[in-house]
């Protein structure tokens, strides 16, 4: 059964916005203004800071409404699309190059990791529908997993507590807990020791 969107841009913008739809924008005006200070400030002070300021992206996420737990590592280069709809757990990192697309709520467990170039894909558009509209799916990333360089997780996709998704694989499917996946799409490869901090 198809997962039900978080964000459909149709329940949002008014068709009279423009006469063809994929003219209209896919948020609102308040939307679109957060967005634009958000990337003025990543661009002015997020990317440009030294890569060991850690607490300083994590101040600028909590900002602009991210929800940061305890000794986050975000790295410089790293990209989420809306902080406002960013939890995070303590001690998740994203490397350089991360980039975390959530027009809909993601959540991270504490302790994950993204890898460099890994990306968070929350949101498509319903190429069913003649208006071709935006959907944004709520996704969680459980504690304890790990998601590969080059990496990509698709719309709506969740994937469970000490998953693994390998280098450049392609999840399309929610990942199974303590489970280690390789490919394109993602299979399973077989199961990931049960560890936890303590």
């Amino acid at each position: 059964m198809p997962k039900e969107a978080h964000y459909n841009a149709s329940e949002h913008i008014r068709p009279e916005t423009a006469a063809d739809p994929y003219l209209r924008p896919a948020f609102s005006a308040g939307t679109r203004m957060k967005r634009t200070l958000w990337n003025i400030c990543w661009t002015l002070l997020y990317r440009t800071s030294p890569r060991p300021l850690h607490a300083w992206r994590s101040f600028l996420l909590r900002c602009f409404g991210a929800s940061m737990g305890t000794s986050c590592h975000f790295y410089p280069k790293s990209k989420v699309w809306a902080p406002w709809n960013l939890i995070c757990a303590d001690l998740v990192t994203a490397g350089d190059g991360v980039e975390i697309y959530n027009p809909a709520p993601i959540r991270f467990g504490s302790h994950v990791i993204l890898s460099q170039e890994a990306y968070i894909c929350g949101a498509t558009h319903d190429y069913d529908d003649p208006a071709f509209p935006l959907l944004g799916y709520a996704m969680s990333i459980g504690a304890y997993a790990w998601i590969c360089a080059r990496a990509s997780i698709a719309p709506g996709v969740n994937v469970g507590e000490g998953a693994v998704l390998g280098l450049g694989s392609v999840a399309s499917k929610d990942l199974e807990p303590w489970t280690i996946y390789a490919g394109v799409p993602a299979v399973r490869i077989k199961a990931r020791q049960r560890h936890m901090a303590e």
